[in-house]
C-alpha cells in the first residue's frame, strides 16, 4: 500500500511542466512528460502484480440479445403509422375507462405529441410512444423497464422480440398487479 500512496502523491508532480519547458520546445517538453510519468506508472504496475489472482472479479454477459430483425417484413411507414396510431389511441380509451374504476391517487393519462403518458401516482409512470425510423412502439414501464415492440404480422400484435411478450398482455398483467383490478386491453 505504501507504493500506491507514493504513486498517487507523485502523480500530480510528475505531469507538471514548467512554463519554460512549454515555451522552449514542445517536443522536448513532451519527452520530459513521458519520462517523468513512467516511473510512477511502473510503480503502479508492480502493485498490480502483487494482487492475488483470486482477488480479481470477472463479469460475464449473456451473448443472447434481441432476436435479429427480419427487414423483409418491415412495415411501410404509412402502414406503421396506421397500426401504431390505432394501438395507442385504443390503449388511451381503454386505460381512461380503467382509471374510472380504480382508486389510485395520482392516476392520470395524457396523450400529446404522439406520447401516451400514464401516471399512477407513487406506483410509477408508463410512457408509450412511436419510433417511426425503427417501426416500433416503445414503452417505459415502472415494472419491466424499457421495451421495444415490433409489429408481428402472424400474431397480429406488437411483440417485444427479446422476451416474446405482447404489448397488450404485458400491460394487462402489470396494471392488474399494480392497481389490483383486472383490465382488458386486447
Amino acid at each position: 500500500m505504501a507504493i500506491a500512496s507514493r504513486f498517487l502523491r507523485n502523480l500530480p508532480r510528475s505531469i507538471k511542466l514548467s512554463p519554460s519547458h512549454l515555451r522552449s520546445n514542445g517536443a522536448r517538453a513532451l519527452s520530459c512528460l513521458v519520462q517523468r510519468t513512467t516511473e510512477p506508472l511502473n510503480s503502479f504496475w508492480r502493485i498490480g502484480s502483487r494482487i492475488p489472482h483470486d482477488f480479481v472479479t470477472t463479469r460475464s454477459f449473456s451473448s443472447q440479445g434481441p432476436a435479429p430483425s427480419d427487414y423483409s417484413s418491415v412495415l411501410q411507414e404509412d402502414e406503421f403509422h396506421r397500426l401504431a396510431n390505432f394501438t395507442i389511441n385504443d390503449l388511451l380509451e381503454k386505460i381512461e375507462d380503467y382509471g374510472d374504476n380504480v382508486q389510485i391517487d395520482g392516476f392520470d393519462i395524457d396523450y400529446g405529441n404522439e406520447v401516451l403518458t400514464l401516471k399512477l401516482g407513487s406506483l410509477g409512470t408508463y410512457v408509450i410512444n412511436k419510433q417511426t425510423p425503427n417501426r416500433q412502439i416503445w414503452m417505459s414501464s415502472p415494472v419491466s423497464g424499457p421495451s421495444r415492440f415490433d409489429w408481428d404480422q402472424d400474431a397480429n400484435a406488437w411483440i417485444y422480440r427479446r422476451t416474446e411478450a405482447k404489448l397488450h398482455k404485458l400491460l394487462e398483467e402489470e396494471l392488474e398487479n399494480l392497481c389490483g383490478e383486472p383490465i382488458q386491453l386486447s
